[in-house]
């Protein structure tokens, strides 16, 4: 990659943040996933989430509380605002099998994201992308 390159994509990553519609749960990115995942499981589908899947290292969630809501084999945890009900990310409750987590880019500035490959993702039926 050129120089010109790696200094876009550095600023591009720079300051990627996302919060709930209140503002009182935050995250910061230090790294843009690869592409951004929408899922058409029960779940997913009920939030409108779109997924972006990132290095549990990578992300930073940061002030109000949140209700965590976790289902099936518990490998989840989905965290929604107390205050607005704005579903913000999902933890990792296996990282020793994983170590990415999700953060839902709906709350992140559609500029921000517009470069990036969405794929649909079959988590209701296949567990294949259908794209």
């Amino acid at each position: 990659m050129s120089e010109t390159g790696s200094n876009a994509e550095a600023s591009r990553t720079q300051g990627v943040t996302g919060s709930c519609h209140c503002g009182a749960v935050s995250f910061a990115l230090t790294q843009m996933p690869e592409k951004l995942v929408d899922c058409n499981c029960s779940i997913c589908r009920g939030l409108g989430a779109l997924w972006g899947h990132v290095p549990i290292d990578a992300v930073e969630v940061s002030g109000g509380a949140t209700i965590a809501y976790t289902r099936d084999d518990g490998n989840l945890a989905f965290h929604t605002c107390v205050v607005c009900g704005c579903t913000t990310h999902w933890e990792n409750l296996r990282p020793d099998q994983s170590s990415h987590m999700a953060v839902n880019f709906r709350l992140v500035d559609p500029a921000v994201a517009a470069d990036l490959r969405i794929r649909k993702f079959d988590g209701a039926d296949t567990w294949e992308y259908l794209d």
